[in-house]
């Protein structure tokens, strides 16, 4: 089944994570992604919440596979910043492999941050961030 983020909205936590878990890690991206959060999910506030953060606080990802990092697009503006390492790893949500975002050793803003994507069809990845060990949100890239 084809997702798009209207759908990933709607759904509920278990079902986002059970989505995550029925999918591979795939290609570590490259290039821009438009980014959506996924905050509340599956109530009637995850779409005002998802249009309130991508207008004035963060709009996505871009990503260097040459480099093994990333950029976020933040700011009502989409200013660069926010640099993570890019590689896999295993999940720590299911232990199976995923993409990891590693801030830890590159931010001092978001140096307890970790996000988790995997592929759930083409050109868009549905992702974790995870405060220390703490799940925050979802996520979603479509690129």
């Amino acid at each position: 089944m084809a997702y798009d983020v209207p759908q990933l909205l709607k759904l509920s936590q278990i079902e986002l994570d059970a989505l995550f878990t029925a999918h591979e890690a795939g290609p570590i991206p490259e290039g821009g992604a438009d980014g959506t959060a996924i905050i509340a999910p599956g109530t009637v506030f995850s779409q005002e919440i998802a249009s309130l953060i991508n207008h004035f606080a963060w709009q996505g990802k871009v990503f260097d596979p040459t480099s093994g990092t990333l950029k976020n697009r933040i700011l009502a503006f989409g200013l660069e910043a926010i640099i993570a390492k890019v590689y896999k790893g295993a999940s720590w949500l299911d232990g199976k492999e995923c993409i990891v975002l590693d801030y830890s050793e590159t931010s001092l803003v978001a140096d307890r941050i970790r996000d988790e994507i995997r592929l759930i069809g083409p050109g868009f990845y549905l992702g974790k961030v995870y405060l220390g060990k703490e799940r925050l949100i979802d996520f979603c890239l479509q690129f």
